[in-house]
Parts: C-alpha cells; structure tokens; sequence
C-alpha cells in the first residue's frame, strides 16, 4: 500500500531543536567520539548496478550497517552513543567542569560510571548497542525484552554483562515497564522513541545515526532522488529525512516510509494525519520493526518530511533478503536480516506498480539510496529464509 503525505506542508522546516539534533555540527561531534571506539571502522556502500538497470533506475546504493561495530546493526551507532554522552554529562556535573571524550577511560571518569545504571526495551537491536554502550564506559544495563525477543537476540545482549529482564507482551509493553522500573530504581532510561516529556536522550540515540549518513554521502557519487527508508517507530528515517533536509535543502530527495504490513503505525499516522497507536496483531518476521506507537520525535519531522508512507508484506521481506544474498549480474552479495531490507523491498514493491511509480516520480533517471539496517541477528531463520548462512553468503561475494 502506498499513502501519499498530504496533511502537511512539505516545505515547513525542522523545528530548530530538531534542526540542531540532526545537523552538520551534531554529526562531527558523532563522528569525533566514534574515533575513541576501539573498532570503529566506516561501513560500506555497495552499488546494485545490475538490479537498477533490471527494474529500470539509474542506480541503486545500500548503505551496509551489517557489520557496524561488531554489533551487525545501524543501531550500535544510537544507543552506545547516547550512553557515552549520558556518563560525560554526569561527569561534568560532578567535577564541576567540562569532561571530553577523551577522558572516557580515565579514573575519575569510570568511577562515576560505576554508580550509573541504564535501562531501555528493545526487539534486540537497541538494547545491545545500550548494553555494549554501558560495558565501554564502565556503567550497567538493565535491558528489558519483550514475549517476541529470541533466545539468541537476547543472548547476544547478555553477554555484554546486562541484566536481562523479560516481559509479557508486546515492545510497547516492554517500553512501559522499563519506564516504570527504571524510575523505580533511579535508573537511566535510554530509549529509541519518545513520549511527551520525554524527548532528549531519544534525540541523541537519532543523533547517533548521523555518522552513518555522512559516511554515505562522501561515497555517493551523486546526490539520491530517493530515499526508501523502513521505520518502527520512525528513528532512524526521521533521522535520514531530518538530515538530508538540512544537507540538501529544497534539492532533498523525496522520501518514503516503508514498514510491515502488520505493524504500520507510521503508515495508519499518516492517514490520521497525527501519531496514532495501532492494535497488536499477528507478529511479523521483520521484528526489528514490529511497532504499534510512533515516537513522537520522529512523527514530528516524518510528517514534514515524508513525502509518502507504504508497507510490505512478509512475502516481500523474504524475497528481499533472497536476492540481496544471491544477486545476479555481478552485484554484490549482502546479508540482510528480515528488517534490514526493507527499505529496498518497499523500492521493488514500488517499481512493480505504474501507478506508485508515477505517485513518486520513479523512472530511469532515479538515483535510489538505502540502507541494510542489520545483518542475521537471527542465523536460524535467516538460514530458513535464504537457504544458506550468512558465511556462505559472504564467501560467493
């Protein structure tokens, strides 16, 4: 289903404090303390030439986040990034003076990280890179999964030295609870979506993401004329939307949302006109993105900035990850988990149909860029999807 973005005004700019999140400066700073992490490392753009002259664009670039940090997932950029900004902040409170980046690993520094404790809900993603954030840093972090988290997503968080807490229900539930215990116990909340009131540390998880984008554009060899981009509750593409407004200005390439069938609140807030909280329904293999609430951060800069809203099947996701693992014509092999190709999936989906082509001015000149937003965080059913592992995979590139 496609939905054009016909509430808003298009040209209304960011409002400044958004403007500010997500700006040039914001991601130099990104940029600066990602030169303390140890294995840092710029991912990279791969170039689908082969797929685009196949469904008739000019180019197809997929930004890979499927080995970033080690973590396999955009999200290490977000959740470690605001910790590490969180532990600064507290130190310089305390020292009475202002604490850099570089002083990350001194004494002082890891003595009042020590006393700090970090709590979010995640479908996975999130919660590792928060997990990984507080290990770095010295901190602990209580991590809270819902009823749909794997055995081997949490896992792969555990062993970072989280407390690993389990919910019944849905990520909305799990995001409920961890605000409550979290106030409870005096403890930091880390979240990737936002609540009225609760706006700020939301805001530097999407600040992270900015390092990524800027790595993108000093690859691209021209600038997009779109922006497939799958959402959740809406980071990281109110992150892309947010800062290439600002990077291109009145030239920014149009954008659309793309989400599961079975979990659209961004597409059912672009009918309403306003941010809206869905019914849970049948789960989707794209988890990552299994959302029912906007965040209202990211609703606030989609609806200025999404020129349009669709969703995917299930169908569509697995295709997707098929043919990113076995490509055809020379195109590289990438490893996508079931929301990592999403964004692409929701490009094919459009090209497939006249009328969506028209609706967003898909035609031979189109320069398309997206993103591979994780790697099998899930090896059992991304072997059960593809038909091989991701080594295998990667060993026919």
């Amino acid at each position: 289903m496609l939905l054009m973005n016909t509430h808003a005004d298009l040209n209304r700019p960011l409002d400044r404090s958004d403007a500010e999140m997500l700006g040039l400066e914001a991601a130099r700073t990104v940029e600066r303390f990602l030169t303390f992490r140890p294995n840092h490392t710029p991912t990279p753009l791969r170039a689908l030439t082969h797929l685009a002259s196949e469904v008739g664009v000019a180019a197809i670039h997929v930004k890979d986040e499927s080995q970033r940090l080690g973590l396999g997932s955009f999200k290490a950029l977000g959740g470690s990034y605001a910790v590490i900004r969180l532990v600064l902040e507290q130190a310089s409170r305390e020292l009475g003076r202002e604490v850099d980046v570089s002083e990350l690993q001194t004494p002082a520094v890891r003595q009042i990280a020590e006393r700090i404790t970090v709590g979010c809900a995640t479908d996975g993603n999130h919660g590792k890179s928060v997990a990984a954030g507080a290990t770095l840093v010295g901190a602990r972090a209580a991590i809270f999964v819902h009823s749909g988290v794997t055995d081997e997503r949490v896992a792969a968080i555990a062993q970072f030295g989280a407390e690993m807490i389990r919910v019944s229900g849905t990520y909305d539930d799990s995001v409920a609870e961890a605000e409550r215990v979290c106030q409870e116990h005096g403890w930091i909340v880390v979240s990737d979506t936002s609540w009225p009131g609760y706006e700020r540390i939301p805001g530097l998880v999407m600040q992270g993401y900015t390092a990524m984008l800027q790595e993108a554009l000093q690859e691209l060899p021209a600038a997009p004329t779109h922006v497939f981009m799958q959402a959740g509750v809406g980071g990281l593409a109110a992150a892309v939307a947010g800062h290439f407004d600002i990077v291109y200005g009145a030239k920014r390439p149009t954008f659309i949302v793309v989400e599961p069938d079975r979990a659209a609140c961004i597409y059912q807030s672009g009918v309403a006109g306003q941010p809206v909280k869905i019914e849970h329904g049948e789960p989707t293999i794209m988890a990552m993105l299994e959302c029912y609430e906007p965040s209202l951060v990211a609703w606030r800069i989609l609806s200025r900035k999404a020129d349009a809203f669709m969703t995917v099947s299930e169908e569509n996701a697995a295709d997707t990850m098929r043919q990113l693992a076995t490509p055809e014509g020379g195109d590289p092999a990438i490893v996508a988990g079931e929301s990592g190709g999403a964004g692409l999936a929701g490009l094919l989906q459009a090209l497939a149909s006249n009328e969506a082509r028209a609706k967003l001015g898909l035609d031979a000149s189109s320069r398309v860029f997206v993103i591979n937003t994780e790697g099998a965080t899930d090896r059992a059913r991304y072997e059960a999807i593809v038909g091989r592992s991701p080594a295998e995979v990667l060993g026919s590139r």
